[in-house]
């Protein structure tokens, strides 16, 4: 389905080639018989055949130049999926559930009761109703009830919000990393919601969680192929199909931080939108670093030595999220940073590579080009590593160390979570930037610039967030510090 997608996209983009053509023609002798006719009936401007020639061209080269500037894209606005009290999980009930199971060793248990004390997560977060069964339901069809109940939850908020009819939406994009059931989600979403036979449809999988971020640079580049178009874009991740249940303790962290939700975001190429949208799309950039083989294998889906599936987490991810992320910004910095900033990174890196100098790399401050960082809540060691590279305060980590507080890790999703919590705080204020981060296997980095087009009211909004914001942030102890002895 996806190539024939391709195809039909590849033959309109041929057919709007032609079509702007025959129009830039049409507008050329437009322009030519208007100025003629002035120029017959008008005496005084004595008629010059070149003259009227070169002032056609040169408004046919200006209605072209208008006309060819990428369409702007922009965030009408988003939802994210708060999972019912049914899901609702305690650490202990998580803990307890593992032990009556009865697939981990004694070792293994212990590891898992450390990770999720240090994990940064909070007491409570959310999981399928099928994994608090005794013995845990990890059928298909579970797996589909947990994907449509996050999926159809957050595409009904949003519509709803919105006022768009599912009928007006012509781009669909839907990632999952690890459940790709057939027919593909993105089928599910066309079924459901009775979307029209036309839209393009695309369906994402094994992006890991950069994907959300991801889905939103290709819906942008689809929306601006196709003006005056919405685009849905969803990101969820599937909780039953992802767990592992054998001993190999490299891929026991996912069971940890992994937990339930998903977003749904609506894109519009619609000019006439920027009055009722949230934000605008103002840089979208992917950084993949998947030609070296560290970076390939250290997020991996594989089979342990009973053959059972999961996803190993290497020793080597830490340090590759950091190379991956000095090669990001150093493509992101000259796009998004002040010219002062600009400035000290040149002299710096001439320092360093022209006159040798023992100098340490200059980290820009992005925090004089972002109001708001939403980085994906990978886990509490990667937030500490991102906050420490990006040399950033508390509180521009606080959304998303709060997003893995109370909902975990929802891998795509976590960005959109990040941003509910800006807003429900009241910080999101017109003409403010916000950062979207996201990393994922592969090994991926990606970036989503939004500006705000307007302030964004608490009160007024719906968030998985609205009910409890009061009680946010909350202190999170330190992690013990290592002893040397």
């Amino acid at each position: 389905m996806l190539q024939a997608q391709l195809h039909a996209t590849t033959n309109r983009s041929y057919s709007n080639t032609l079509l702007n053509q025959h129009l830039n023609m049409n507008i050329f002798f437009t322009f030519l018989l208007v100025v003629t006719l002035t120029c017959f009936y008008i005496p005084e401007l004595k008629p010059r055949p070149a003259i009227i020639t070169a002032c056609c061209m040169a408004m046919t080269l200006v209605y072209h130049f208008l006309r060819s500037r990428p369409n702007k894209v922009y965030l009408v606005d988003f939802a994210c999926f708060k999972p019912s009290m049914a899901c609702l999980c305690s650490k202990d009930t998580l803990l307890d559930r593992a032990k009556r199971v009865g697939f981990l060793t004694d070792e293994n248990f212990k590891l898992v009761t450390k990770i999720l004390d240090r994990s940064g997560l909070g007491p409570w977060t959310y999981v399928p109703e099928g994994l608090l069964e005794i013995p845990p339901k990890l059928t298909l069809d579970e797996a589909r009830k947990e994907t449509d109940t996050v999926l159809f939850g957050a595409v009904d908020e949003l519509l709803e919000k919105t006022g768009v009819e599912a009928k007006d939406i012509g781009i669909l994009v839907v990632n999952c990393c690890l459940f790709n059931p057939t027919p593909s989600l993105s089928d599910t979403i066309v079924n459901r919601y009775k979307l029209r036979g036309n839209i393009l449809a695309y369906n994402l999988s094994g992006m890991g969680c950069s994907a959300g971020v991801l889905a939103v640079d290709f819906a942008k580049q689809l929306l601006q192929a196709h003006p005056n178009s919405y685009a849905l874009v969803l990101s969820t991740e599937n909780e039953i199909s992802s767990m592992y249940w054998g001993n190999q303790p490299s891929m026991l962290l996912v069971n940890c931080l992994f937990r339930m939700g998903g977003s749904a975001a609506l894109l519009s190429s619609h000019p006439s939108d920027r009055n009722r949208s949230k934000y605008e799309l103002v840089h979208t950039l992917r950084t993949h670093v998947g030609a070296d083989d560290n970076s390939y294998k250290c997020v991996f889906q594989e089979e342990d030595d009973e053959c059972k599936v999961g996803v190993s987490l290497s020793k080597e991810l830490m340090n590759v999220a950091r190379d991956a992320l000095k090669v990001h910004i150093t493509s992101l910095g000259p796009v998004v940073l002040p010219i002062s900033e600009k400035l000290k990174f040149l002299v710096n890196l001439i320092e360093r590579k022209v006159l040798k100098t023992k100098f340490e790399s200059y980290v820009p401050n992005f925090k004089l080009a972002f109001n708001h960082f939403c980085i994906h809540t990978g886990g509490r060691a990667v937030l500490d590593r991102m906050q420490k590279s990006l040399e950033l305060e508390d509180w521009h980590m606080e959304p998303s160390r709060m997003t893995l507080y109370r909902f975990g890790n929802t891998s795509s999703s976590s960005v959109w979570y990040e941003l509910a919590y800006c807003e429900a705080k009241g910080r999101v204020r017109k003409g403010d930037r916000v950062w979207q981060m996201a990393f994922g296997s592969g090994f991926k980095c990606n970036t989503a610039v939004w500006v705000a087009l307007t302030n964004v009211e608490p009160e007024s909004n719906k968030s998985p967030w609205r009910d409890e914001i009061r009680n946010f942030p909350v202190k999170i102890d330190p992690l013990p510090v290592k002893s040397n002895k």
